[in-house]
């Protein structure tokens, strides 16, 4: 009986299913957790690249240029932002320079891996952008 036991196969399938789904359904819902910081940093370096047009950007007024306030490019890295909403993205102030401005965007995120939490994950990007009325 115990030999025959031995040689039956049936069912050897289903328990190695039953073992290696939980850890691959894991490991793809953790890829796809990965993928949604990769889309917020897309969606960082684009509002990146936005602002730093607009702050670019010279108004001719006369003789002189005139280059959009700080608020504005705030605004404009604002309404260009795009990413996963469940973390939280921070547009920071506009800081001054001479003949340059910096731009910086930060994206905080807890991760999540179904059956328990993972870490808190911040991406920072940071965009100096020489203006043109300086």
């Amino acid at each position: 009986m115990l030999k025959l036991l031995r040689k039956n196969q049936a069912g050897a399938a289903a328990i190695e299913m039953a073992l290696s789904l939980p850890i691959l359904v894991l490991l793809i819902y953790g890829i796809f957790q990965v993928g949604l910081l990769f889309q917020a940093n897309a969606g960082m370096q684009h509002a990146l690249g936005e602002g730093a047009r607009y702050a670019s950007l010279c108004i001719p007024a006369g003789n002189a240029c005139n280059v959009p306030s700080n608020d504005n490019i705030k605004a404009k890295m604002n309404a260009t932002l795009f990413g996963k909403s469940d973390g939280s993205f921070n547009v920071q102030d506009v800081g001054p320079g001479t003949g340059y401005r910096t731009l910086t965007i930060t994206y905080s995120r807890t991760m999540s891996f179904l059956l328990f939490p993972g870490p808190t994950v911040t991406l920072t990007r940071t965009k100096k952008v020489y203006t043109a009325g300086a």
